[in-house]
């Protein structure tokens, strides 16, 4: 029997949830530039009330591990930085659940997800490569990890990024100068 699919695992289960949601960080990284390991998933979700019932369903504790439905709800109350993961029992394949919450790029590029054909019958919606870069820049500014500049060269060169759409976040952020040294990086 081949190994479970990682991304098969969990994005059929949130495309039946019907709340918006894009896969963004290392998995994102990969469909837009190049293959590298990657130890998880990571998705931006946007969860109400009845999308988090609806999760619950989706996700069943004889499956996966998640997380009692009172620290869901915590977390969903938390305006910026909620999280909760998901982890597959047999596989051990774990999905990091980032809340959209009140985050202003997360409402940004929600509505510029791309719908990526991964599998027969599994589409799943990925963050926009200008998303992917600038969240990249961010967190290469806070821990200089050298995965970030790779992945965002990468990025670029094969996917390419719509600079106008964000020129607006480097200032909000406060990344042009980090942006501007990475491109200019042979």
């Amino acid at each position: 029997m081949p190994p479970p699919d990682e991304l098969s695992l969990f994005v059929a289960r949130l495309e039946a949830i019907g709340a918006p949601y894009m896969v963004t960080g290392a998995t994102a990284a990969i469909l837009y530039g190049q293959p590298r390991v990657t130890n998880d998933l990571d998705v931006v979700l946007s969860l109400d009330d009845r999308a988090r019932a609806a999760l619950l369903l989706a996700f069943p504790e004889t499956e996966f591990y998640v997380p009692p439905e009172s620290v869901i709800r915590a977390e969903q109350a938390r305006v910026q930085r909620g999280h909760f993961n998901l982890v597959h029992h047999e596989s051990g394949y774990k999905a990091d659940i980032y809340l959209a919450g009140a985050d202003p790029l997360h409402a940004w590029a929600l509505p510029q997800r791309r719908r990526v054909h991964w599998t027969e019958g599994v589409e799943l919606a990925v963050a926009p490569p200008e998303y992917v870069v600038l969240r990249k820049l961010e967190f290469y500014r806070e821990g200089r990890s050298a995965k970030h500049p790779t992945d965002i060269r990468a990025i670029r060169e094969v996917t390419g990024v719509d600079e106008a759409a964000m020129a607006p976040w480097l200032e909000r952020m406060s990344l042009r100068a980090l942006w501007q040294e990475l491109k200019e990086r042979p």
